[in-house]
């Protein structure tokens, strides 16, 4: 079982910054596919951004450009830099992984991110 962790959400003015942080449990995660997802509310998750094993990314439209997707093998950990942050980017951010041997999946338990001035 893979438990992941998230922080690094909080209260941001609009054009602001937060790196968020997903720790993974567990010795897997060089195995795992990691994405971020989002949730505002009264609407659907929606993916953010994703990043594979061998390091290679994608992003969703509306945050190309502004986040950034990396991850460190050593530290177990995925991170989404966000730049440049709008209103419209809060919303709770989720952690997911994906075990690309066995398609187990985990979520998190979200981190609240909030622009607003």
């Amino acid at each position: 079982q893979v438990q992941l962790v998230e922080s690094g959400g909080g209260l941001v003015q609009p054009g602001g910054s937060l790196r968020l942080s997903c720790v993974a449990s567990g010795s897997l995660f060089t195995l795992m596919f990691m994405k971020w997802y989002r949730q505002a509310p009264e609407k659907e998750r929606e993916l953010v951004a994703a990043i594979s094993t061998g390091g290679s990314t994608n992003y969703a439209d509306y945050v190309k450009g502004r986040f950034t997707i990396s991850r460190d093998n050593n530290k177990k950990t995925v991170y989404l830099q966000m730049n440049s942050l709008k209103a419209e980017d809060t919303a709770v951010y989720y952690c997911h992984a994906r075990n690309i041997l066995t398609s187990e999946t985990y979520w998190g338990q979200g981190t609240q991110v909030t622009v607003s001035s």
